[in-house]
């Protein structure tokens, strides 16, 4: 994981997490700052050891994301949700008078 140094007003350094990217320590010891990050600036990754990351993300970014993985439940369902659900279609057949078979 990148870290970044800052210098603060009083002169001290304070190690800060690079922009979207924490380690798990940290996100536990500031959670409110990862969750206000989440809503605000985007997706935030955390890691355990430099591995093994979830992200957190703000409720509307899932429920968008779930949106697009929905998967109707029959498929009468699908065709009555799909964009073309009112196109007119001609289900007419011409005539099918089979073929000659030799035997």
């Amino acid at each position: 994981m990148r870290r970044q140094r800052k210098t603060g007003n009083d002169g001290g350094d304070e190690v800060r997490a690079a922009k979207g990217a924490w380690q798990l320590q940290d996100a536990k010891a500031r959670f409110s700052e990862l969750f206000r990050r989440a809503r605000s600036e985007g997706p935030q990754r955390i890691t355990r050891q430099g591995k093994e990351a979830v992200v957190m993300i703000a409720d509307e970014q899932y429920e968008r994301l779930l949106g697009k993985a929905h998967q109707p439940k029959s498929l009468v369902q699908f065709f009555r949700e799909s964009p073309l659900g009112g196109m007119e279609l001609d289900l007419e057949r011409g005539e099918d008078e089979g073929r000659e078979v030799a035997l």
